[in-house]
């Protein structure tokens, strides 16, 4: 996994979760309007996976610890810089999942849960500002699914060493065989 590109990552991830320039800067500009409602969506979001019964296991005796770590998480969401340092932050958060064995629906549905949590707040935080609600949902919506495209990559990268691991394939053999794969059928393996 040591060989991810961030900077391609980055700009992959941001083409495919249609996350513009102008949806950063309004993160960034609106983070300081967003923030004091952090803690209320994580508490939110940890009290619903504790309803879960198949979540327990990975919450009991860490719940505060996460809580902190996500409410610094969700802070970085909203203040970037969205570059490669970022991308490779929210690799690591994938590759902290994957160690410690958490199913990828839980991390993929964790990202719904946080905007199910914070959508609901956005006409009350922009009562005066109905414009702005649009354009702070769309910015939203982009960067958590920019967030949860690195992190599944994350996944993705585990899956394939674990797949070399088990049937001893070289990554240089690996390589050589997707190649030929793409070459063959005109697409990636």
């Amino acid at each position: 996994m040591s060989n991810v590109d961030f900077s391609v990552l980055c700009e992959q991830a941001k083409a495919y979760a249609g996350f513009e320039p102008q949806d950063e800067l309004i993160l960034v500009q609106e983070a300081s309007r967003l923030q004091p409602h952090f803690s209320a969506i994580t508490d939110a979001f940890y009290a619903e996976l504790q309803t879960i019964p198949e979540a327990l296991p990975f919450l009991e005796g860490r719940v505060d610890t996460l809580k902190t770590t996500h409410s610094a998480w969700l802070s970085k969401v909203f203040t970037g810089p969205y570059d490669a340092d970022f991308a490779a932050y929210m690799h690591h958060v994938g590759v902290v999942h994957v160690q410690v064995k958490l199913p990828e629906k839980f991390m993929t549905s964790g990202i719904g849960l946080i905007n199910k949590h914070l959508i609901p707040l956005l006409p009350e935080i922009y009562a005066n500002d109905v414009g702005k609600i649009g354009q702070v949902l769309k910015a939203l919506n982009a960067a958590t699914s920019f967030c949860l495209l690195i992190m599944l990559e994350s996944y993705r990268g585990h899956e394939l060493e674990r797949f070399m691991e088990v049937t001893g394939i070289s990554r240089v053999l690996y390589n050589n065989l997707a190649a030929a794969y793409r070459s063959h059928h005109g697409h990636a393996a």
